[in-house]
């Protein structure tokens, strides 16, 4: 177990140096590119000239690369363009923000998802099974952005019970949360259940399974110690990937609610050219993703124990 977490952290450096090195060659390898970002396009050759002397522009190429991914580490990750501030002052509240909302989504979509894609996979083909499946297919196909006006136009407008917009203007409040995670639910549900309804499905058509029932062990025993354990496989991948999505991939829900969170100060970075904010962005969500697919790793040793010798 010991070797197998040193060989993922080694990993996981690894994919985080390639990833640091292509990001600086993509945003730092034109020192006059970063000086019209960070001045503007209407500032002269002097000034240009005179800003990247006094921020070592004119260094070496890799020596940069040097000092750069040195001030990443210690969590210098330069002045925000837009924001007129450090960049650490603003990511790691918005990060927060999401990971609020991430939780909240989570602690809703995954004992519903997995609840209904098991009573789906226990009951193959029954009419339980295919009102789960249609039900998670129909929300999976509507989009974040049109399940939203929807939500809006019910509970805002027409029903009047929530707030149409997360702001948090008056500080943190539950019931702004309520339907940014509604609609994160309603999309995503769906896909978990379907991958878990069919590990599920596969899982109880296995001998062992099969031999277990006709022994006659209790059924929820057979369910819950020997199917349930490995039916959880698939699905546990395809949630520790969702971590990912919920990170950068609530762009559209955060902007559509006004939310303050990390999808939408990426979105706000690109919008304008932030360059030091696109660069700590693009860092914090490659670390989350290849930290999550080590996690995933991990995982599978405890739900199936002949990855975990083998």
């Amino acid at each position: 177990m010991l070797l197998l977490l040193v060989k993922r952290f080694a990993m996981m450096v690894a994919i985080m140096l390639v990833v640091s090195i292509l990001l600086f060659l993509l945003l730092e390898l034109d020192p006059e590119g970063v000086a019209v970002k960070v001045l503007g396009p209407y500032t002269s050759v002097e000034q240009r000239m005179l800003w990247l002397e006094q921020n070592g522009y004119n260094e070496a190429a890799w020596l940069r690369y040097i000092g750069w991914l040195g001030n990443l580490l210690q969590g210098d990750f330069g002045d925000s363009i837009k924001y007129k501030a450090p960049v650490s002052d603003i990511l790691w509240s918005r990060l927060a923000n999401t990971g609020i909302l991430g939780l909240a989504t989570f602690g809703v979509m995954i004992p519903l998802s997995l609840a209904l894609g098991v009573l789906a996979g226990m009951r193959e083909g029954s009419w339980l099974d295919r009102s789960i499946s249609v039900t998670s297919i129909v929300t999976t196909s509507v989009p974040e952005f049109a399940s939203a006006v929807l939500l809006v136009f019910l509970f805002v407008f027409h029903l009047g019970w929530l707030p149409g917009t997360s702001g948090m203007a008056d500080g943190f409040s539950w019931i702004e949360l309520v339907l940014p995670v509604l609609v994160l639910v309603l999309y995503d549900f769906g896909y978990v259940a379907r991958m878990t309804r069919a590990s599920m499905a596969e899982v109880m058509q296995t001998p062992y399974i099969r031999t277990a029932i006709l022994k006659g062990l209790p059924y929820k025993r057979v369910i819950m110690r020997h199917a349930l354990r490995n039916a959880l496989i698939a699905p546990f991948t395809v949630i520790m990937l969702q971590i990912n999505w919920l990170l950068s991939g609530v762009i559209v829900v955060e902007f559509a609610f006004s939310y303050k969170g990390f999808g939408a100060l990426l979105l706000d970075a690109s919008l304008n050219d932030d360059i030091f904010l696109i660069q700590a962005c693009a860092m914090v969500a490659v670390f989350v993703a290849v930290a999550t697919q080590t996690l995933a790793d991990i995982g599978y040793t405890y739900l199936n124990p002949r990855i975990r010798f083998s």
